[in-house]
C-alpha cells in the first residue's frame, strides 16, 4: 500500500508538471523527434555524468561523519533533488536533500549544513567557471557579447550576496539570534518557549557542522573543482547538439552557456525556468542563427531539466531505506 501510494503521488506530480509546462512541452517533443538518436543519447549521458559527479560531491561531504555512506546513495540523492527541484519549481531541492539524507541516517542539522555549504560552493563554481571561460575566450566574447559586461557584474554581485547570506545562515550565531529575535519578542507568554529553545539548539548544531566543513580546506578546494568539471557536461551540451555543423566550438559553448546561466540569476524566475532558454537563444542566435539557437535551447532544457526530473521520478518511486 505504501509503494502504491508513493507511485500515485509521483505520477500526480509528473502530471502536474506536464500540465504546468504544456506550452513548452509540445515544441520540445517536436524537436526531440527531429534530433538524431546519437545526439539525444549524448546529451542524456552528459546529464547523467553531471549527476554522477554531483553524487560524488554529496558522498564526500557525508563521509566526513558517516564513512559507510555509499556512493550510489549520493547519486540517488542528486536525482532525487532534481525531481523535487522541478516538482516545486526550484524551492524544494534543499528540503528533499535533507529529507533523503535523514532517511540514510544523517541528522537534519548536519544534512542542512552540508547542503548549504554544497550549494554555496556550487554557486561559487558557476561564477568562477564563467569568469575563466570569459578570460580564456576573451576576444570572442568581447566581439559578440561585450555589451553584457554590466549584467555579468550584476550577476556576480547577486551570486556573492546569495553566498554571503547562505554562509551567515549556517555559520553566524549573531544571524541566528536575529532570526529568533522577533519570535522571542512576540512570544511574551512563553507559549512557544520550547520550540524556540529547540530552534536555538538546532542552529547551534548547524553552526558546528558548517564550521567543521569549512575548516577542511582541501575538501572545499576539491569540491569546487568538481563543481566546475560537472558544469562542463551541461555547458558543453550546445556543442554536442551542433557538433556536426561545426558552427560552435567546445570552448565557445562553455563560455556562451555559462554566461547565459550567470545572467539568468539577474532575472527573478523560479529555478531559472525560461530565463536561461531566452538568454541562451539570444546569445546563440548571434553565432548560429535564430532557428538553430531555438532548437539548442529546447534540447538544453530537456537534458538539464526534464530528463533529470524523469530519472528522479524513478528514484523517488524505487527508493527504499536500507
Amino acid at each position: 500500500a505504501k509503494t502504491t501510494g508513493k507511485i500515485i503521488f509521483v505520477l500526480l506530480l509528473v502530471a502536474a508538471i506536464c500540465y504546468t509546462f504544456r506550452d513548452s512541452a509540445v515544441p520540445i517533443f517536436q524537436q526531440l523527434k527531429k534530433t538524431a538518436p546519437l545526439i539525444l543519447i549524448g546529451i542524456c549521458l552528459s546529464s547523467v555524468v553531471y549527476h554522477l559527479i554531483e553524487g560524488w560531491i554529496i558522498c564526500s561531504f557525508v563521509r566526513q561523519h558517516y564513512p559507510a555512506f555509499r556512493y550510489v546513495w549520493g547519486v540517488e540523492c542528486a536525482f532525487y533533488c532534481s525531481f523535487y527541484r522541478v516538482a516545486t519549481l526550484g524551492s524544494g531541492a534543499g528540503v528533499a536533500a535533507v529529507y533523503y539524507l535523514d532517511k540514510r541516517g544523517v541528522e537534519p542539522s548536519r544534512g542542512t549544513g552540508m547542503y548549504m555549504i554544497q550549494y554555496v560552493l556550487h554557486k561559487v563554481g558557476i561564477a568562477i567557471f564563467c569568469g575563466i571561460c570569459f578570460l580564456l575566450n576573451h576576444r570572442f566574447m568581447m566581439e559578440n557579447f561585450g555589451e553584457y559586461r554590466v549584467l555579468l557584474w550584476i550577476g556576480y554581485a547577486i551570486t556573492l550576496a546569495i553566498c554571503v547570506v547562505l554562509v551567515l545562515s549556517v555559520c553566524s550565531s549573531r544571524f541566528h539570534r536575529l532570526l529568533l529575535f522577533l519570535p522571542g519578542r512576540l512570544d511574551r507568554k512563553g507559549k512557544y518557549a520550547d520550540k524556540i529553545a529547540h530552534c536555538k539548539e538546532y542552529f547551534e548544531q548547524l553552526k558546528t557542522e558548517s564550521v567543521h566543513l569549512l575548516e577542511k580546506k582541501s575538501l572545499i578546494v576539491t569540491v569546487t573543482v568538481r563543481n566546475m568539471v560537472k558544469l562542463c557536461f551541461w555547458y558543453g551540451i550546445p556543442f554536442l547538439i551542433l557538433i556536426g555543423s561545426g558552427q560552435l566550438g567546445f570552448l565557445d559553448s562553455l563560455a556562451v552557456t555559462s554566461l547565459a546561466v550567470m545572467l539568468a540569476a539577474v532575472i527573478p524566475t523560479p529555478a531559472g525556468i525560461g530565463s536561461v532558454e531566452v538568454l541562451l537563444t539570444a546569445f546563440l542566435a548571434v553565432l548560429v542563427g535564430t532557428g538553430s539557437a531555438g532548437a539548442v535551447a529546447l534540447l538544453y532544457r530537456f537534458a538539464t531539466f526534464i530528463f533529470p526530473f524523469l530519472a528522479g521520478a524513478v528514484v523517488a518511486v524505487l527508493y527504499r531505506k536500507h
